[in-house]
């Protein structure tokens, strides 16, 4: 907490220019009020709001019957701005300005570079309630709001943060903000940060920000089977320039290796990392007994594996790839026009066992799916009439079956994920992630509150929808594995 201190106040200040602002906005709110409830055609609103607020930021810029001096330094300088206010207002925000100016006309507060620099725009919001932020400044006017207890301010600049994650930022921002949600206790931001990371984690990877990511960050990451990215291969390939720039210790480097999926990286692929990465040369110990399971995983047939080893296990369970061989992208225009379908082929598993196999996916798109409670029925006011069901009763539907059944399905179920990817700040991002299994053919939920009739909609880019389909095979053990 930056340390303040005061003098005590020579004599009192007249408050007449504020207690005249704040009687004509109490009148001009009251006349409103009026008016609404009035259901007299001569009744106008007189609405001065604006011309209010301007006469408060008016107040605040020449410091027109100030009856209070904030003396704001930092330890980088020895010259302190000054701030010209009035008790009233910053009372009236801020509990803590509440209790400092109770015996004092004149306080000093120390505040860091960053939340100092920001500091005009935190007390001109005091007056006028209303600020404008950019990325970098996110975090420290978060500060200066929780500090001093702004609480709408605080809210604010949270709502801000969880809805630009997808902003561009030539440094990056959104691991900045998890670790600062985790060092303040904002669980909501957290889970918003760390759920953009898991989707969009391919981006994140190739960016400035992937340097900065934690120990625990990284292991959090690891450990989800939802990180959507392009392989294995690519997670590892990052993980490794994560370990060369930070050079953590020993055992924590071991944890790191050994939360890679190794099964779902090929078998070429693999002897190339044992030859030509310096990292796993390093730490071979360390991972040598996963390597040796994941050779064994790709010689032999799922069916054979699953009797002597146990699958039910994240190291045996993909992620969301998307390479072509996991999964297909499907472009749909104009959704709300009727229904669609397509086609696609998946490998049968991550096994090199079975590289050959191929299992075809038929997929159904309909944007007005009804159920039975709001499906058309006869009248008997009108004679064999039907009465139309409304469009907007509707929502989408997405149906995803194989298209053949195989003795090689033994031991394996399919889990579907279909990424929504919609246009926020001007990128590309998967908004929503839906997942299935095979004992169900259709997305109970799916787009459940999308309004894709508007070419505006939200879920909709350049009047189509983006939708990704993952097919993930799942094993199963045939015997208890004895421990």
């Amino acid at each position: 907490m930056a340390r303040l201190t005061g003098t005590r106040p020579v004599a009192a200040r007249r408050w007449g220019c504020v207690a005249s602002a704040f009687l004509l906005f109490l009148l001009t709110v009251q006349a409103a009020q009026k008016a609404d409830l009035s259901g007299d055609a001569t009744v106008a609103t007189i609405n001065h709001s604006l011309t209010l607020l301007q006469r408060l930021q008016e107040l605040l810029q020449n410091g027109n019957s100030s009856d209070s001096v904030l003396r704001v330094r930092t330890a980088a300088s020895d010259e302190a701005k000054v701030f010209h206010t009035h008790q009233l207002l910053l009372s009236l925000q801020s509990e803590v300005f509440e209790s400092l100016l109770h015996n004092q006309s004149t306080i000093t507060l120390h505040e860091p570079p960053e939340t100092a620099a920001l500091f005009e725009k935190f007390i001109r919001y005091l007056y006028c309630g209303g600020v404008s932020i950019l990325l970098h400044q996110a975090i420290p006017m978060h500060q200066l709001a929780s500090k001093y207890r702004v609480w709408g301010l605080q809210r604010g600049v949270a709502d801000y943060m969880k809805t630009h994650l997808a902003s561009e930022s030539s440094q990056g921002h959104v691991v900045g903000w998890y670790h600062y949600a985790v060092r303040i206790g904002d669980a909501a931001l957290q889970e918003s940060c760390l759920q953009f990371l898991a989707w969009n984690l391919s981006a994140i990877l190739g960016s400035a920000e992937w340097g900065s990511v934690s120990v625990e960050l990284l292991l959090l990451l690891l450990e989800r089977s939802d990180l959507v990215l392009h392989s294995e291969l690519e997670l590892y390939t990052a993980v490794e320039n994560w370990l060369n720039r930070q050079q953590p210790e020993g055992p924590v480097a071991k944890r790191v290796l050994r939360a890679i999926r190794y099964p779902m990286i090929s078998p070429s692929q693999l002897f190339r990392l044992q030859v030509q990465s310096p990292v796993l040369a390093r730490h071979y110990g360390a991972v040598q007994d996963l390597l040796f399971q994941a050779f064994q995983f790709h010689a032999a047939s799922p069916l054979h594996f699953a009797k002597y080893f146990d699958v039910n296990c994240s190291m045996f369970l993909p992620r969301n790839y998307l390479a072509p061989s996991w999964g297909s992208q499907w472009v749909i225009n104009n959704p709300a026009r009727d229904d669609r379908s397509t086609s696609f082929q998946t490998q049968l598993g991550p096994s090199s066992h079975d590289t050959g196999k191929r299992v075809t996916w038929n997929v159904l798109f309909s944007p007005r799916w009804l159920p039975v409670s709001l499906r058309p029925v006869y009248s008997d006011s009108v004679s064999g009439a039907v009465q139309p069901a409304r469009i907007e009763d509707g929502r989408p539907r997405l149906v995803i079956t194989p298209a053949m059944s195989s003795p090689d399905f033994a031991g394996v179920s399919f889990q579907k994920t279909v990424l929504v990817g919609v246009r926020q700040q001007g990128r590309v991002v998967v908004k929503h992630a839906y997942s299935f299994h095979q004992s169900s053919d259709e997305v109970a939920d799916f787009l459940a509150h999308a309004d894709l009739q508007k070419r505006t909609s939200e879920y909709l880019i350049d009047n189509s929808l983006h939708l990704h389909i993952i097919i993930k095979p799942v094993y199963h053990s045939l015997i208890k594995v004895k421990k």
